[in-house]
């Protein structure tokens, strides 16, 4: 069984979501079940901090050892930072896909979207 943490949120294309901070913005990266189907990542092509996307929208990529998979905005908003030790080592994506391993962050148009995402249960569910 994949790790799938209660504190967080989640989207049905295996992204976590953290609730926002007090300025308003979240932390995303991928899930462990989504590393794990991967295989070892290679390279992580990250959306640039300052671009805008609506929710759903592809914004990187994700390239492993099996495939290159897309990584989708979760919610619509402003990328405000990118995970730069991914360039050195997006291998963290593997070994630590809820810490080191995180994607960007970004401050949501609309914070309460976040409650819109699945819950840990919910996720469960889906992958289970």
């Amino acid at each position: 069984m994949s790790n799938i943490p209660a504190d967080l949120y989640y989207t049905a294309e295996h992204e976590w979501i953290t609730a926002p901070d007090g300025d308003g913005v979240v932390r995303v990266g991928i899930t462990d079940f989504a590393q794990d189907a991967l295989g070892d990542v290679v390279y992580a092509q990250l959306p640039e901090a300052g671009s805008s996307y609506s929710a759903s929208e592809a914004i990187g990529e994700v390239e492993s050892t099996k495939s290159v998979s897309d990584i989708f905005a979760p919610l619509q908003g402003e990328i405000v930072r990118v995970n730069d030790a991914l360039d050195a080592d997006p291998g963290l994506i593997n070994s630590d896909p809820y810490g080191g391993g995180w994607l960007m962050e970004m401050r949501p148009s609309d914070a309460d979207a976040v409650q819109g995402l699945l819950s840990a249960d919910d996720y469960s569910q889906q992958v289970g």
